[in-house]
């Protein structure tokens, strides 16, 4: 049976909003004795235009949070930004103290919380590879034993010996994160830092992450990359308002999540009041999704092979030129499988103030796993002008018939998946408008 290496109990962080801390007893007096008169505190550096005060009062960042890590444990964390999960990651790694609660651990921990945590800015890297490793209670033979493999994995050899200030951002994290990875940290902690990296070397940390996890090393891994998360951790946390919501494994953690962040579209929504980006002189009005049988009979739910029907409505403000429409299907980790649009069969649309045209697109015997998707809506000029883009404008759940589950095989991860589509476009003919 696996040994627990983290063990969280009931614990709780909280901060006082509109509170700054001093960094001397003069200033803390001055700021007490300031709001004693009702004075504004003389050393907060926050001035706001208008005779608002800022907000005060108690913000708990986590809340009641009791989790056990066990040893060789890959464990993601998700939510939306301000949900809890770095501060939890502080608290783990001793960073920051918690309010309420205990933590314990056992073993060496090596994090990467934000660029260049733990490296002393005026220190060649050569110099902050044995200041991290002394940190981490290594040795100074063990970490020259692992001093090429470090150098080699960040790309940073011909800089080695350069102060770490004069780094880029990029730089930064491939240093910090071979120090971690190469060190032999038991717990190896790291946040959102990897998404400065360019994508070669973010492929190259999740490789290493892998390889770390085979050998028996804890992870806990923070991303808001869903294919990420799904590719490296075996388990998964949803953290939402400093409270663990889910907890699970790391397919039902990312549906869960992708579900909260999405919108059920059976037979239609209106669009009006959804968040949005674009220059506003068309907007998306609705949203309709049909699934079609062999026979053009319209289905209960989508099912493997099925015609897929998605159907958009535009309404005009302001005249636009010939614009492209655009669909968009990603799947629950964040992969985008499908992208269609009006401009593949050199077509285009232009209203003037006042008219609507309806868009229909039929996605031909679609191949996709069952599980969650989602429908982003785009219409705009390429690289010209964004008219008007809806993020999560809708989703549906795909199924499978019993009937069809031998070709399931076929398709053994989530991102293997083939279709066929076949696009029109139909206007509001009560309008008069042109396509």
């Amino acid at each position: 049976m696996p040994n627990t290496v983290v063990s969280i109990e009931n614990v709780s962080k909280k901060y006082q909003l509109g509170a700054i801390g001093a960094s001397s007893l003069n200033e803390e007096l001055a700021r007490r004795w300031a709001r004693l008169r009702g004075r504004e505190d003389p050393n907060s550096p926050l001035k706001l235009k208008s005779n608002r005060r800022p907000a005060e009062g108690e913000f708990w960042a986590v809340k009641d949070v009791t989790l056990q890590i066990s040893d060789g444990d890959v464990l993601g964390l998700i939510g939306r930004n301000g949900a809890g999960k770095s501060t939890l990651l502080k608290l783990i790694s001793q960073v920051t103290s918690p309010t309420s609660g205990r933590i314990r651990i056992r073993g060496r921990v090596a994090s990467l919380l934000e660029v260049g945590t733990g490296f002393h800015p005026d220190l060649s890297g050569r110099e902050n590879i044995l200041l991290n490793g002394a940190i981490l209670g290594m040795t100074t033979r063990e970490i020259r034993a692992k001093f090429d493999e470090i150098v080699d994995f960040s790309e940073c050899e011909a800089f080695i010996d350069t102060p770490v200030k004069r780094y880029s951002s990029g730089m930064y994290v491939r240093l910090a994160f071979a120090i971690a990875a190469h060190l032999d940290p038991e717990i190896l902690i790291v946040d959102e830092v990897l998404a400065v990296g360019d994508a070669q070397f973010q492929r190259k940390c999740l490789g290493k992450m892998g390889d770390a996890s085979r050998n028996g090393r804890t992870i806990l891994f923070v991303s808001h990359s869903m294919s990420a998360v799904t590719a490296l951790c075996s388990r998964a946390i949803i953290m939402q308002e400093g409270r663990i919501a889910f907890e699970g494994d790391v397919g039902s953690a990312v549906a869960q999540y992708q579900r909260q962040s999405s919108i059920s579209v059976d037979s239609g929504v209106a669009l009006a009041d959804l968040p949005r980006i674009g220059t506003g002189k068309g907007r998306f009005t609705d949203l309709v999704i049909e699934a079609k049988g062999d026979r053009g009979e319209t289905l209960d739910v989508p099912v493997y092979g099925c015609e897929l029907v998605v159907r958009t409505t535009i309404a005009c403000a302001e005249p636009f030129k010939p614009a492209n429409v655009g669909v968009e299907i990603y799947d629950s980790t964040g992969s985008r499988l499908i992208d269609v649009n009006t401009a593949l069969q050199g077509t285009f649309v232009s209203l003037t103030a006042g008219q609507t045209a309806t868009v229909t697109f039929c996605l031909n015997d679609v191949l996709l796993k069952p599980g969650r998707y989602r429908v982003n809506l785009r219409l705009g000029r390429s690289r010209v002008e964004n008219i008007d883009y809806v993020e999560f404008a809708g989703g549906f759940d795909f199924f499978e018939l019993p009937s069809v589950s031998k070709h399931t095989e076929v398709f053994p991860g989530v991102y293997q998946c083939r279709f066929t589509h076949g696009v029109s476009v139909h206007a509001d003919t009560s309008s008069n408008v042109p396509v």
